[in-house]
């Protein structure tokens, strides 16, 4: 973080107008200095923070799209396994009627 232009012998000086000692004033004006440059944000650490969002976002953007190609091939990939399965079935049924005119057809033939 950048430094914060703070006047602690301005601080200072106030605060022994107001009654506080020397020592007093210039401990309070330095914990104050400190508090401000520790919590304080500057204009280039906003910057900063939005340059690393903008990265952010590309990046995001970048898998959100990399998942959408891998979701659409699921997709793809689940259509053609559905299809082939209703193949097989649909060869199975088909068997399987034969199969039972077959039957019905000897049945009728035996009986």
């Amino acid at each position: 973080m950048s430094a914060i232009a703070f006047d602690t012998l301005k601080f200072a000086k106030r605060l022994k107008e107001a009654g506080f000692t020397e020592e007093q004033a210039e401990a309070l004006a330095d914990a104050e200095a400190e508090l401000i440059e520790q919590n304080l944000a500057t204009k280039r650490d906003i910057a900063d923070l939005k340059r690393d969002i903008k990265e952010l976002e590309v990046t995001l953007g970048n898998e959100i799209k990399q998942l959408d190609v891998k979701i659409e091939q699921i997709r793809s990939d689940l259509a053609r396994d559905l299809k082939d399965l209703e193949y097989r079935i649909t060869i199975k049924l088909g068997t399987m009627m034969v199969i039972a005119v077959g039957a019905v057809a000897t049945l009728v033939e035996l009986l």
